[in-house]
This record gives structure tokens, sequence and C-alpha cells, in this order.
């Protein structure tokens, strides 16, 4: 048996032995928390170290570049590409914010192109401006292009880009020729996906202002274009081939279309838009190529359109390809002063150069136009002039309020080749007249 004084004894022992490891382990913990702080503090100087490597660098934003850091003046009279053209590659290659600081910067051309490491955003708290002078471009090409970017935002802050096109408008022929696609679009977005622009102005271009093409989930808001009613073929926004763009809350003054809307357009909602001067809201004109993809789903909502030489619209070529524009909507749109408020024109030939006579092929179906109402600056408010070859179908007007009050007298409806679906209140009366070409 062991003695009670054995077992103190034990107890003891095993005391002191926890009490020395105890105290052994305690500057292990120390030195291993020293450690950890080291390799931290050294992981903070060596990405300080990277940001003071990198120029234009914000700290701690390794990714994010000021293009004034980078050389450019904002001055508006050094051209300051060569800066946006380094901060673009930085940034892109990994993700970041490209910062523009408050000037006015003078570029000749930016081509922003992707694709790119992650989400990019190009944040404008200064103005870019366009050479005055006239160059001739490749076709359809961009003063500024950004092309082929995914997770793209583009924070505007109420920045003008100015193209400085009156030079370009004096030399313009377009009314003659019918080509002028030599001349640089103002702002080309190709390719771009679940992208945002948003606060921006778009003054004086010397063609298009905007060109949206091939993008997918785009949305557009708070746009300004700004340029007189004499700048030739200076569509404001022009979108074609596009899936899911909308474009919220934009007021445009321009030369030609106000939005014009091409072949390959689908999902397109367009709401809250302030229109004129200009050439109205147009889808196409649509036909003049063959193999040109459908146009479907599109809402125009919620406008207001004063001043113009149309309204709302859709034109066809005579003697066209096949062709399908299908499933619109022009809801909730007010007019004032608008020539020719709402149009179908299936014989629509500018400058009179088209196949006369010969039957548009592009196929108009499930169209509906509906709570329009306002003042018309013509006689005839409302003009259905749909293909012989190939006519309308499901045309619905519902909801018409026009009038006009001109010493020719009230307004009219005119129309050919359609016989609309009605319902609600008419004014004018549908389709009291025969349509016919011209204004």
């Amino acid at each position: 048996m062991v003695s009670f004084r054995t077992t103190n004894r034990l107890f003891f022992i095993v005391l002191v032995v926890m009490v020395t490891v105890l105290a052994d382990a305690t500057p292990l913990a120390d030195k291993a928390k020293d450690a950890a702080t080291a390799v931290g503090d050294k992981a903070k100087d060596a990405a300080t170290s990277l940001d003071a490597k990198v120029p234009g660098a914000v700290p701690g934003a390794k990714a994010s570049c000021d293009v004034k850091v980078l050389g450019a003046k904002g001055d508006g009279k050094t051209d300051d590409c060569a800066a946006f053209a380094t901060a673009w590659k930085d940034v892109c290659a990994a993700g970041g914010t490209l910062i523009v600081p408050k000037g006015d910067y003078l570029v000749g051309s930016l081509e922003l192109k992707g694709p790119c490491k992650g989400p990019v955003t190009l944040e404008l708290n200064g103005n870019l401006k366009a050479p005055a002078t006239v160059a001739a471009t490749k076709p359809h090409a961009g003063w500024i292009e950004i092309d082929n970017v995914c997770d793209f935002t583009l924070k505007g802050n109420n920045a003008i880009l100015d193209g400085q096109g009156a030079l370009a408008w004096k030399v313009n022929d377009c009314a003659k020729t019918g080509k002028c696609n030599s001349l640089p679009i103002n702002i080309r977005l190709t390719g771009l996906t679940n992208s945002k622009i948003m606060g921006i102005t778009s003054t004086n271009s010397k063609l298009f202002h905007m060109n949206i093409i091939n993008c997918k989930n785009l949305t557009l808001e708070n746009i300004g274009i700004d340029a007189p009613a004499e700048s030739l073929n200076t569509d404001g926004i022009h979108i074609g081939r596009s899936n899911g763009v909308n474009l919220i809350g934009a007021k445009i003054r321009t030369g030609d279309d106000c939005v014009s809307i091409g072949d390959g357009t689908e999902n397109l909602i367009i709401e809250n838009v302030e229109c004129g001067p200009g050439h109205g809201i147009s889808i196409g004109s649509l036909g003049l190529y063959p193999n040109e993809q459908p146009v479907r789903g599109v809402t125009v909502r919620k406008c207001l359109i004063k001043n113009t030489d149309n309204g709302v619209r859709i034109k066809t070529w005579p003697g066209s390809p096949p062709g399908i524009a299908s499933n619109i909507l022009f809801e909730d749109i007010t007019m004032d002063n608008v020539s020719t408020p709402v149009l179908i024109d299936q014989e629509y030939c500018p400058h009179g150069k088209c196949k006369a006579g010969v039957p548009s092929q592009v196929k108009l179906s499930d169209v509906t136009i509906k709570n329009i109402k306002g003042t018309s600056a013509t006689k005839v408010a409302v003009k259905l002039m749909c293909s012989k070859g190939c006519p309308c179908t499901n045309i619905s007007l519902a909801d018409i309020n026009l009038v006009h009050n001109g010493k020719e007298g009230p307004a009219v409806s005119a129309c050919s080749n359609i016989k609309p679906i009605l319902s609600g209140k008419l004014v004018p009366e549908a389709c009291t007249e025969v349509a016919k070409p011209g204004p």
C-alpha cells in the first residue's frame, strides 16, 4: 500500500515538471508570433515597393493608374494619347481603374482593347477633345474605341467628349454620294459584355456619336448627345447586332436619328429619352445589305420627341433581300411639333438611289404603337406604308391623340398595304387616306 506521504511527493514532482514545460513553451510562442509579424511586415513592404515601381499607380491599388502621373498634360493642346495607352495597358493586364483627373485632354485617337484580366473602370473627371482637322480613317472607325472587354464600367461624371466636327460637316458630301464612312465616329463600343456606360456627353461628332456593335448586356445611363441640326449624318446612338442593350435616360440633340436601330438588335429597351432636334427614334434602315440579321424585341417607352423630322419610325429599303423585324413596342411617347410622329416606311429611298417600285422583302410583324400623344407639325400625323410584296401583319394602334393646327386642316392618318388592329380612342381616325411615298 502506498502511503499518503508518498502520494504527496509524487504529486509535487508532476507539478514541478508541468510548470517547467509551460515556462519553456512561452518563449516559443512569442518567437512564432514575432516571426509571423516579421513576414507580414515584409509582405507589406513588398506591396509598397511594387506600387512605387509602377508609374501612375495609386498607392494601395496597384492596377489603378492616373494618366497625369503618367505624363498627360490635360491642357487641351498637347496630345495625351501615350499616357492613356500606358494606363490602359496596366489596368487591362490585371483589372483596375484608369483615372482621368480634371482637365481637357487632347487625344488623336484612343484604342482601349481587351480582353482584360479583370473588371476595368474608366473614371473620367476631365474632358476629352479630338483634333479639329479632318483626316480620313478606315471605314466605321472610332475616335475612341472600346473593344472586346467584359465587366467594363465608364463613369463619366458628366465629362464631355468633343469630336470638334464643324470642319468635317463643311466637307461632308453624304447628301450627294451617300458615303461618308471615312469620318471617325466619336465613340465606338464593340464586343462589350456585362458593361455599363454612364454620365458622358458626346458633342460635335464628325460622324455618328456612338456606335454599339456586337455587345451583350450593356447599359447606358445619363447620356448626352449634342450637335446642331445641320450636322449631317451624326446619328446620336446607333445600335446593331447586340443583345440586351438598355438605354435609360438620355438627352439627344443632333442632325440625324437620335437613336437608330440596325439589324441583329434583340431585347433592346429605350426609356426616358428626350430627342430633338434630329430625325426621331428609328428602326432601320433595314434591307440595304444581304444576310441582315433579324430585329426582335425592341421597346421604346416614356420618351419625349420634339422639333424633329420624324417621331418613331420603322424604315426599310425597297427591293431589299428578305429580312425580319418583329415584337416591337412604342409606348407612352409625347410628341411636340414633330413631322410625321408615327411612320412605317417600307419605301425608304434617300438621295433617290434605290430600287423604287420593287417591294421590300423585310417582314414587319407584331408591332404595337400605344399611347402616343402631342402635336404634329405635318397634316399626316400617322403614316403606315407597308410593302405590297410582303405586307405588315399584326400591327396595333391604341390610344393615339395627335393634333395638327396648321392651315392644311386637322391631322390625318394614311395607310397602304396594311389592316391595323385598332383599340382605344384614335385621333386622327386610323387609315382615312392612302399613304404615298415622300414626305
